[in-house]
């Protein structure tokens, strides 16, 4: 009996293991954009992926089937906007990394950007997710990719005339 359990639970690491060599990059990528991090200093996004996978860790055995990347984004979305409810008041505007693309965008845009765009999320299952209407989600992603492309510039550079030389 004990021998059993042993060689389940030796299983059950591996596959998590190979679960995490596959998965981890692409997890990662996508806390940071969440968290607004740089991606070579992102302790908030890597603490955020770190909590998920310990969660789809500990429920390993009841996936039953269920897609484990699908459990751990989940995870990592509902963890993300928790967090920024807490910290932010209604998931209110952080102090992300400035050099991040979706800086400007608010934790809510950020998340359902990241959800629908990097990860491919259909709308429904994002509503679903974030408990909003298909169309709210819609809305808001058409908002903060508006936002994210007609992002005023600044003043243009000015053009230096050089002289040609014959």
């Amino acid at each position: 009996m004990l021998e059993r359990h042993a060689s389940r639970a030796a299983r059950r690491n591996r596959e998590f293991e190979a679960f995490v060599a596959g998965a981890a990059g692409r997890l990662l990528h996508a806390a940071t954009l969440l968290t607004a991090e740089s991606p070579d200093d992102n302790p908030r996004a890597r603490r955020l992926l770190t909590l998920s996978l310990a969660h789809t860790y500990a429920g390993w055995d009841r996936l039953h089937g269920e897609d484990p990347y699908d459990r751990t984004r989940r995870q990592l979305a509902i963890r993300f906007a928790r967090g920024a409810w807490h910290r932010h008041g209604a998931l209110g505007r952080a102090r992300p990394h400035p050099a991040s693309p979706l800086a400007r965008l608010a934790p809510q845009e950020r998340l359902i950007v990241v959800l629908r765009l990097h990860e491919g999320v259909a709308e429904e299952q994002t509503a679903a997710l974030l408990g909003l209407s298909p169309e709210r989600v819609r809305a808001i992603c058409h908002r903060a990719t508006s936002a994210l492309l007609h992002r005023s510039r600044g003043p243009a550079p000015a053009v230096t005339a050089t002289k040609a030389t014959p």
